[in-house]
Order: structure tokens, then sequence, then C-alpha cells
């Protein structure tokens, strides 16, 4: 149960397909998850947001309680951005659930090899979008307890 302090996990997710956040984005409202829904197109944007550098700082930039990692993004893919998140002793911790379109079971390796959290591949109809995003709250957010960081 939240308290009147308690504040809303912040949900980073990386993915260039405008259609794909739109959805995501939806889909947490049907769920009825009030976290907070950042976005960043590509895994140097990614790694910029996480160490707030560039157009990120601390007001536009909170820490995330989880990452949702599209696989394929330009200039730096999800494989490179989860190699270098889960090398790094001040972001290892955030918890990074792949989200992507591949069901390659080179990917799922790999992406747990790298130190992946979760492997999730995006559903294809809203429904199981928003009962995808249902569980992923339920777990992530009401069962978990992840770390706390200010």
């Amino acid at each position: 149960m939240e308290t009147a302090e308690a504040k809303p996990i912040v949900i980073l997710m990386a993915d260039d397909d405008d259609d794909d956040y739109v959805l995501t984005k939806k889909a947490l409202g049907e769920s009825r998850l009030l976290n907070t829904l950042m976005r960043v197109r590509d895994g140097e944007e990614l790694m910029d947001y996480l160490h707030r550098r560039g157009d990120y700082n601390a007001e536009n930039a909170p820490r995330p309680g989880v990452i949702l990692l599209d696989l394929n993004m330009p200039r730096k893919d999800g494989r490179e951005a989860l190699k270098e998140i889960k090398s790094d002793d001040d972001l290892r911790n955030i918890p990074v659930v792949v989200f992507t379109t591949s069901k390659a079971e080179e990917d799922i390796y790999k992406s747990y090899q790298l130190g992946v959290n979760s492997f999730i591949t995006k559903p294809v109809t809203f429904d199981n979008l928003t009962e995808v995003m249902r569980a992923l709250g339920n777990y992530w957010f009401e069962i978990v307890e992840l770390p706390k960081y200010s």
C-alpha cells in the first residue's frame, strides 16, 4: 500500500519505435500503473540519461526503478547498452528487462549472459500488451523489493 510520501517508480523505456512507446504508455495506463514512463530512443541516449550527461540532469532524468530495453536500436543497440549498464558499479543494480520483438534463442541467451533481469518478447495485440504491463507492474513494483535511491 502506498503512503503519502511514496514516489512512483520511474520506468525508463529505451526504444526507437514511436508506436511501441505510445502503445506501452497506453497499456501502462490501462493497467492502472501509476508509474512515470520516461523514454530514450537509442543506447547512446540511454547512457546519457543514466549518467546525466548532455541534455540530462537530476531534474529531468530521475533514476529509473526499471529499464525496458529494446535490443534493436540505432547508434548503440540494446546489447551494447546492457553490457555497459551491468559493468558499471553505479548502474548495475537497476533492473533491466529486455522488451523486444526478437524471439531468437541467441538474443535470449546473450541477454542473460550480459546480466539482464528478464527477457520479454513484445506482444502482438494491445490486450496482450496490457496484460504484460499489468504482470510487469505487479512483479517489479508490488512483489520485488527494489533498492531505494535518492
